[in-house]
């Protein structure tokens, strides 16, 4: 008995060690999808500024124009850091917190960020949804290896404390 426990406590560790290896391109993966269309976005907001005005005025958001303005770059600029995992953490809150802005700002997805426990298929069905994992994955898991951050770590150039 002690031999088949052993046998699949050491399959486990090495199906265990081998998933952990695809930790850093899966956070990659994340990154350089979400921080494109997060940057996509962002670069659509800025290049109709005037129609997002309108949109976030019929929210009653504050200041519709400097609101627009601030998501927009908020989502590019985050959005292009987001993908190289430079100020990984940082950025992914900054998204983390735009998104359920988002969520808590448009009427249908108001109502879905309310059903996260009731109906979670309103929750992660709505557009925000996505986004709002994404930056919440980064912030809490971290950008990985392979990131700016990293390299830069690495290289003493950056201080990362844990």
């Amino acid at each position: 008995m002690r031999t088949a426990l052993e046998w699949i406590g050491n399959l486990t560790a090495r199906v265990e060690a081998m998933l952990n290896r695809l930790q850093s391109p899966l956070l990659l993966a994340i990154r350089l999808y979400w921080g494109g269309q997060f940057a996509q976005d962002g670069w659509g907001k800025l290049t109709h500024l005037a129609r997002v005005t309108e949109f976030f005025a019929s929210l009653n958001l504050p200041a519709p124009a400097m609101t627009a303005l601030l998501v927009a770059l908020v989502e590019f600029g985050g959005g292009l850091l987001f993908l190289v995992g430079l100020a990984s953490r940082f950025t992914s809150l900054v998204l983390f917190v735009n998104m359920t802005v988002a969520y808590l700002s448009v009427p249908d997805d108001r109502v879905n960020f309310t059903h996260i426990l009731s109906n979670p298929s309103d929750f992660y069905g709505a557009t925000p949804y996505t986004y709002w994992f994404a930056a919440l994955l980064i912030l809490i898991l971290g950008p990985g290896s392979l990131a700016l951050d990293e390299w830069l770590r690495r290289r003493n150039l950056f201080v990362h404390k844990h």
